[in-house]
């Protein structure tokens, strides 16, 4: 594993994503990391995005939505995203090592690992969609 020379910047970045719960992307973090560092580079927090990655230290989730999202938590989960407000969110269920076991009998190779991401629609969504169906229907509940 690579061990890096301190740098305040990284930490920082490392700092701001593990106190967030919403897997942002490299943008949403940068937005955030300017607030203390107003002359970082948008380059910057993604080399140290990526070296965090490389260190083990966070994880990257290529999720389909043309941006790469990073968590925090370097443990292995899984994560949930919302097809329609594109928010992703972890899963606290167990790791199905059981799953490694099953595919390693199609695979091409030794399976050590998976990544699951699950998709749909989150509660807010549904909540707002019925929310807009009941206004449509001329049936409001929120008065």
């Amino acid at each position: 594993m690579k061990t890096l020379k301190y740098s305040r910047q990284r930490e920082s970045i490392k700092a701001c994503l593990m106190n967030r719960h919403d897997h942002p992307t490299a943008d949403a973090l940068y937005a955030s990391i300017r607030e203390e560092y107003p002359n970082i580079s948008l380059g910057t927090v993604y080399r140290n995005l990526n070296l965090l990655v490389e260190t083990g230290e966070i994880q990257r989730l290529t999720c389909g939505d043309g941006a790469d999202h990073y968590d925090g938590v370097a443990v292995p989960h899984y994560h949930f995203m919302c097809r329609q407000c594109r928010q992703v969110f972890d899963v606290p269920m167990e790791i199905l090592d059981s799953l490694n076991r099953t595919a390693q009998v199609h695979a091409p190779g030794i399976v050590d690992s998976h990544s699951i991401l699950f998709f749909g629609k989150c509660n807010q969504c549904l909540e707002k969609e019925n929310l807009e169906k009941n206004i449509e229907k001329g049936i409001d509940k929120s008065a």
